[in-house]
């Protein structure tokens, strides 16, 4: 299975994502190939120095991540595209209708929020390290949900 996580810059939230979930892979023994994107990315770019630290605190090293933008991905031959928030879902689905069926925002897959009301990841970028870490936290939280899935 090959899984893409989505976010704007892929510098925050799909950057973790992509590191929590193949160490989650790893310890499950799945056979699921990891990647992630932004929207909006500037290919080459390193993680927030805030998300790496947060993504310490999972034992999970995300250092080494350099993002990547849509444009630049194999999103079309992904199995399963999760998104940060409701607008990354609907920008993907616009620009790429072929994967209908594959797109879910992260707490979506992860059936975290069924009536739809908080479906979104809030972007940390820009915040402190406090609000970095509520989102890995948040982030894992549906990881751990979503590998049981796959």
């Amino acid at each position: 299975m090959k899984i893409m996580f989505i976010c704007t810059g892929n510098i925050c939230r799909s950057a973790m994502a992509e590191g929590m979930m193949k160490k989650l892979a790893k310890e499950n023994n799945k056979d699921i190939s990891v990647y992630s994107a932004g929207i909006y990315a500037e290919t080459g770019d390193y993680a927030t120095y805030n998300a790496i630290e947060a993504a310490r605190k999972y034992d999970v090293n995300i250092a080494l991540h350099r993002a990547t933008n849509i444009k630049d991905s194999k999103i079309e031959e992904m199995d399963l595209v999760l998104c940060a928030t409701k607008s990354h879902k609907q920008t993907i689905l616009q620009n790429y209708p072929s994967l209908q069926g594959k797109v879910f925002t992260i707490k979506e897959y992860a059936e975290i929020d069924k009536e739809g009301i908080n479906i979104d990841i809030s972007d940390p970028w820009g915040y402190n390290s406090e609000v970095y870490s509520n989102c890995a936290k948040e982030i894992y939280d549906c990881l751990v949900k979503i590998c049981d899935k796959c």
